[in-house]
């Protein structure tokens, strides 16, 4: 809600205004929807949850058949765009987008609500998704009453997949490499990660690279941390930060879009990858004709309809 009385203290266009008064006001976002006990386009059902005081999920199960009705599903643990800064599991485009995405895959998603900056700035997001993901494997052992019982009767939980779009695959490679030190509840192991158009840069160009307003909203949302830009969570290939061989997956599914600006830098991340020692499978798919976010913009386009049949293969 935009303020009458204060004066703009600072603005990340075209995302959001902040006034002196602290009132912030978003200025893009698709409005929020609810969840359905079965989508009339696709026979999707879904539902939210509270993970936490200060964390909540989406979740969503596909319409079973006799064939599938008895198998476990894999999980898909998914983190949405938005600059971490605007957007949510909730609003009307990533629910479209997961709810399509759970049907043609046939995949038990939860689609993860962090807090954002700059109400919460980074590196809560972090911290949020991580408690996410710790609560969904904790659904793999006896006990603890505060559970959900989607999780327990569908979900498969020797194929745990994280991923995101944007700002929510840079979330999923953060957690990917957390995972390879620190240990998820009832000894969970991830599967896979899936990293869409990530959300990475730095100081120096890659390759072909022009200047981007990545930096400024990394600026923005984690304005403590050290060595800025440069800092490993948005710099993979920093001075000194961890090696990539540390990834706690053992596929790595890696989406670059035609037209968009982090483009060299997606595909010198697989590159990276192959070369550090890394013991799994990664794969890098270009998506002919994308822009930025055009996926998740419009999911029935012929762009997004390969994307999917191409996710839906990498979780068989």
């Amino acid at each position: 809600m935009a303020s009458n009385t204060e004066e703009v203290a600072t603005e990340l266009l075209p995302l959001l205004r902040v006034y002196t008064d602290g009132t912030i006001e978003r200025l893009i976002g698709s409005p929020f929807v609810p969840p359905s006990l079965s989508d009339p386009a696709t026979g999707v059902s879904s539902k939210d949850i509270s993970i936490s005081l200060d964390v909540s999920a989406r979740v969503y199960l596909p319409k079973l058949t006799p064939d599938t009705n008895q198998q476990k599903l894999p999980i898909f643990v998914y983190f949405h765009g938005g600059g971490f800064c605007v957007e949510s599991a909730f609003s009307t485009l990533h629910h479209r987008y997961i709810n399509l995405l759970a049907s043609r895959a046939k995949v038990l998603a939860v689609s993860v609500e962090f807090r954002l900056a700059p109400e919460y700035l980074l590196p809560t997001a972090y911290e949020d998704s991580w408690a996410a993901l710790q609560w969904i494997s904790s659904h793999s052992t006896e006990g603890n009453n505060d559970k959900d019982l989607w999780l327990i009767d569908y979900g498969d939980f020797d194929k745990v997949y994280i991923g995101g779009d944007t700002t929510g695959a840079n979330i999923a490679h953060n957690l990917a490499m957390r995972g390879g030190y620190e240990p998820l509840h009832g000894g969970v192991k991830l599967r896979g990660a899936f990293l869409c158009q990530p959300f990475f840069w730095g100081s120096k160009p890659i390759r072909s690279e022009s200047s981007s307003g990545r930096c400024r909203l990394w600026e923005f949302a984690y304005p403590s941390a050290p060595d800025g830009v440069d800092n490993p969570m948005i710099n993979p290939f920093a001075t000194g930060a961890p090696s990539l061989a540390r990834l706690g997956c053992s596929k790595l599914l890696v989406c670059v879009g035609e037209k968009d600006v982090a483009k060299e830098r997606g595909i010198h991340y697989c590159d990276v990858v192959r070369e550090c020692g890394w013991g799994g499978e990664v794969e890098l798919y270009e998506m002919q004709g994308a822009s930025h976010g055009s996926h998740i913009l419009d999911p029935h386009s012929e762009i997004a309809k390969s994307l999917m049949n191409r996710l839906a293969n990498f979780f068989r």
